[in-house]
């Protein structure tokens, strides 16, 4: 998985997010299109757009929506920090990967939502039946949903959504249903420790369950690498460390289930995570 999934396009010429805090915002308004440059450089977790994540391997997406503000049209908008492209735009450019693909199965998990009321809502959801339609499997406990499950009824898309609507549309999973603890930390070894105690208090059965091999920076460590971003001054430098955990890991119900990462590209993340599935197989040789 992706973490930001959307981040790639950030447009710098469209307003601060809504859920942005205060002190951001006079930054901006301050020293405008500069200030918006270097948060790009902060904000911008992928540089692969959905085709290219597809391709590459990557199965689930991180996606947070927001409305624009003082916005006529009442678009919805991918954000984080600043707006990315539109929502319905993004899912058709993944639909179109499905269709080429019958057999492939991604996860949408819509986990944030900013500036959005009632009919927001109900546009997002009439957008995601207008653009998947059948290919949607309706939400039924994790443990049922095998490939040949999906493949037999032609479902492609597993939709999550982490708000009181999911109740009220089949379509939609439950966002309890797919956990992503979060570390909230700058430091590495935190981070690792971290993840090894979420998994093992992971609920073994009825939801699915990301692991974030995500370094999160605080302000000060924005000051200080400005003008380098998150990918030098972070990502790339604790890369060696958190790819050694990954590959490590275990799949199944008490191991990892989804992992997600930020600059999905670097190093060897897509295959060691697909190369992880290999040892389910191994597992089942030596039960029979």
């Amino acid at each position: 998985g992706s973490h930001d999934s959307f981040s790639f396009y950030i447009d710098e010429a469209s307003p601060v997010g809504p859920e942005q805090p205060e002190t951001v915002q006079n930054f901006v308004s301050v020293f405008g299109t500069v200030a918006k440059k270097l948060m790009r450089k902060w904000l911008a977790t992928q540089t692969m757009n959905f085709t290219s994540q597809l391709g590459a391997g990557i199965r689930y997406f991180d996606l947070r929506i927001s409305t624009k503000p003082r916005d006529p049209d009442n678009e919805l908008y991918f954000a984080h920090g600043l707006f990315s492209a539109k929502v319905n735009e993004g899912l058709e450019e993944i639909n179109a990967f499905l269709t080429d693909h019958p057999k492939e199965v991604v996860f949408l998990d819509f986990n944030h939502f900013y500036g959005m009321q009632k009919y927001h809502h109900e546009k997002l959801v009439q957008m995601l039946k207008d653009t998947y339609g059948n290919k949607m499997c309706p939400a039924i406990f994790a443990h049922e949903v095998s490939l040949q499950y999906l493949w037999e009824k032609e479902h492609q898309v597993l939709v999550f959504y982490h708000s009181p609507v999911a109740l009220e549309v089949p379509f939609l999973w439950p966002g309890q249903m797919m956990p992503a603890p979060w570390a909230n930390t700058t430091d590495p070894e935190k981070l690792i420790q971290f993840l090894q105690a979420s998994i093992t208090e992971r609920r073994k059965k009825g939801s699915f369950f990301i692991s974030q091999v995500v370094l999160t920076p605080k302000a000060s460590t924005v000051v200080k690498g400005v003008a380098s971003g998150l990918r030098e001054t972070i990502t790339e430098r604790a890369l060696p460390a958190m790819m050694q955990w990954v590959r490590t890991q275990k799949p199944g119900e008490s191991g990892v289930n989804i992992i997600t990462a930020d600059f999905v590209e670097l190093g060897d993340f897509i295959s060691t995570v697909i190369n992880l599935n290999y040892a389910l197989d191994e597992g089942e040789d030596d039960t029979t």
